[in-house]
């Protein structure tokens, strides 16, 4: 058997081989975008990463004959676990040369640790926090990443169903440009009859009064997704450090919230693409490049794509035209002349969300890149069971 030799990232040098790993893997992808070192440390400080309150995360680097040659990290977050029929870790960051061999070391060290902490499965490739990062394996669509998205090699999908992993549901990015075709008339049938209804208000965010558009936020997301499992509820502080951290790339033409009777009941938040700044930064986030990614933000305005982050109606609301109205509401700004946006990507629309799903498609979007979230079962005879359906 090959010399193969796996080490936890526990100093200056395996932390170093765990982030330049992929430089080596992706040379030869020009799609490829190097993430910001920062952006990926971050996820593994407990001083910035709050899910180390309540979970624990690791990382190794594999080494065939002294040279970097395949990464993983596993997690646990408990408050998820706890919550879930069984108790359920994760591995993310995984990266490897072609080689089953190599990826089964990763995969068994990862489910060894995993179980030593009473996990009976793992899913993955995804985060040690929210699902707006670094969720699913690409599996379709040889495009450049949005900002803190996964790319990964063809055989990457290979390495992980030949280990036993199982689809346990698939994201999917639609794209399409800013344009009025090709949208479903019925969208602008929905939005006229809520705003003929003076119940219902759509606004823009403001940067002035972040405070209050964070609460709002809070309210509609626990209220939208924080009822689902393996997605947690977020706190006031949680809302408004959120926001803040934003601040810098928030375009009010871009978030749009929905209020009843001065309630809100929805949301429609993109931002720019920040990955078509990043790719000129090489990975690099000191002051010098803050300073260049500034430049490149607001002077050359070199962000042409947004993304759509999230998109939430609460229950008592959905069915009734506000997603329309949201939608309807960015139409008349992205349709203005002077738009500076050509492009528009629906990040992270999981197939057990066929509402979202079908206000992608009747806006005119098209699936652009998909992406597998994975399930491993510790118990090899047990079936995986794909989440339940949004509704």
């Amino acid at each position: 058997m090959s010399n193969f030799t796996i080490k936890e990232v526990s100093d200056r040098k395996t932390r170093s081989d765990f982030l330049k790993l992929a430089l080596t893997l992706y040379q030869n992808h020009p799609n490829w975008i190097r993430p910001l070192d920062v952006d990926i440390e971050n996820v593994f400080n407990p001083k910035v990463n709050k899910h180390f309150r309540h979970g624990e995360a690791i990382r190794w680097v594999l080494y065939q004959d002294n040279k970097a040659i395949g990464r993983i990290a596993a997690f646990i977050d408990r408050d998820i676990a706890k919550n879930t029929e069984q108790p359920t870790g994760g591995v993310g960051f995984f990266e490897c040369i072609n080689n089953q061999d190599a990826a089964n070391i990763l995969f068994n060290t990862s489910k060894k640790w995993l179980e030593d902490r009473g996990m009976e499965a793992m899913d993955g490739p995804i985060n040690f926090g929210d699902r707006d990062r670094w969720w699913g394996l690409l599996v379709e669509g040889d495009y450049p990443p949005n900002y803190c998205m996964d790319y990964h090699l063809p055989y990457y999908r290979i390495l992980f169903e030949n280990y036993g992993f199982k689809v346990y549901f698939n994201q999917f990015t639609y794209h399409r440009k800013v344009n009025p075709e090709n949208v479903d008339p019925i969208i602008w049938e929905k939005a006229k009859r809520v705003e003929s209804n003076p119940s219902y208000h759509i606004t823009t965010i403001s940067k002035k009064d972040l405070k209050k558009f964070a609460e709002d936020f809070r309210t509609i997301y626990n209220n939208a997704w924080g009822r689902y499992t393996g997605v947690k509820k977020i706190t006031e502080a949680h809302a408004l450090a959120l926001m803040k951290t934003m601040k810098p790339i928030i375009d009010p033409d871009l978030m749009y919230f929905a209020y009843y009777e001065g309630e809100p009941i929805g949301f429609f938040i993109m931002v720019p693409d920040l990955n078509q700044v990043m790719r000129y930064l090489n990975g690099h986030f000191n002051l010098l490049y803050k300073l260049y990614f500034m430049y490149l933000l607001k002077v050359k305005k070199v962000c042409t794509k947004a993304i759509g982050l999230i998109f939430g109606i609460v229950p008592k609301h959905q069915a009734k035209g506000v997603e329309a109205a949201l939608v309807n509401a960015f139409a008349k700004k992205a349709l203005a002349p002077g738009f500076r946006y050509t492009d528009l990507e629906l990040n992270w629309i999981g197939d057990f969300n066929p509402t979202m799903r079908r206000v992608a498609e009747q806006i005119g979007a098209k699936v652009l890149k998909t992406h597998i979230t994975y399930r491993f079962m510790f118990d090899r005879s047990r079936e995986v069971v794909p989440p339940r359906r949004v509704s």
